[in-house]
């Protein structure tokens, strides 16, 4: 059975250490073959923009560009669609390889056969 981590990060600049977690996470599992969707809601959700990643520091952290690059080399990343809406962001902002998708979606990945949910 394949096995799949579907990662929500729900905080950016408001909350950098679990914002770090999920990026974290995501790119060890990427690392490790695992296949890995990682969704940006909330304030996480200004990372799929070029550039803003460069913006997020955090002592003692990989630097958060690096770990989005490794989730954009093998993963899908994708930008929840209400929280693009209300950041005013369509896919022309984003970076090339995002998607903006919602909850059927987000839905449909988390309960495939083999998968695992993490929330940040």
């Amino acid at each position: 059975m394949d096995r799949t981590l579907v990662i929500k990060a729900t905080a950016g600049h408001d909350d950098p250490e679990r914002c770090n977690q999920a990026f974290t996470v995501a790119a060890a599992a990427v690392a490790s073959g695992v296949q890995v969707s990682l969704w940006l809601t909330g304030e996480a959700s200004w990372f799929a923009v070029p550039g803003r990643a460069a913006e997020f520091t955090l002592p003692h952290a990989a630097p958060l560009p690096d770990l989005l690059e490794s989730v954009l080399l093998a993963g899908t990343l994708t930008v929840c669609t209400q929280c693009a809406a209300r950041r005013e962001l369509t896919q022309a902002d984003l970076m090339e390889g995002v998607r903006i998708a919602g909850a059927p979606t987000f839905v449909e990945e988390i309960t495939r056969q083999g998968a695992q949910a993490l929330v940040y």
